[in-house]
């Protein structure tokens, strides 16, 4: 019995100075700003999600955030390192999307997303991972059909009850 309370104190001594790894459930969250966003295609948005930080940390990190749809997934953003992975983005969304790199230390994660598209619409996951814990926030963006013509499209009515949407060059 003693033997045994022995081993228990050593456990419980190398956990409290070593840290336990993984880390314990509910020590590190990711969450998001908003749980749906809805916005029309050609419009910008920015998506949001925050998460747990500690101060005087060494914040190296990996973020990989991607679209889930019925048809596919995307790689939409991916950090490594402190360092951007072009590579693991999905054509889909090359050259629209920006992080915000200033404020990823306060713990949040904003990734703007320009000239939306219809087929963005789904789920998106970021997965968050750093030295001391890690966790994935989930949002969904709808994205409709605009009504409006295009900049660069002119309408032209014909004779009768028809109107004609062009695009210009």
């Amino acid at each position: 019995e003693k033997m045994t309370c022995s081993i228990l104190l050593l456990i419980t001594l190398t956990s409290c100075v070593c840290g336990s790894f993984p880390p314990a459930a509910g020590t590190f969250v990711v969450n998001v700003t908003q749980s749906s966003y809805q916005a029309e295609e050609n419009e910008d948005i920015t998506l949001e999600w925050t998460f747990t930080t500690k101060p005087n940390s060494s914040n190296s990190s990996y973020i990989f955030c991607e679209l889930i749809t019925d048809h596919k997934v995307s790689g939409l953003y991916h950090l490594q390192a402190g360092v951007e992975v072009p590579e693991s983005q999905d054509g889909q969304f090359a050259g629209r999307v920006q992080c915000d790199r200033d404020v990823l230390r306060e713990g949040r994660l904003r990734l703007h997303v320009s000239r939306l598209r219809t087929e963005d619409s789904g789920l998106y996951l970021c997965d968050v991972r750093t030295t001391y814990g890690g966790s994935v926030g989930k949002s969904r963006l709808t994205v409709t059909a605009s009504d409006r013509p295009e900049a660069g499209t002119q309408k032209l009515k014909s004779q009768g009850a028809t109107t004609c949407h062009c695009r210009l060059g």
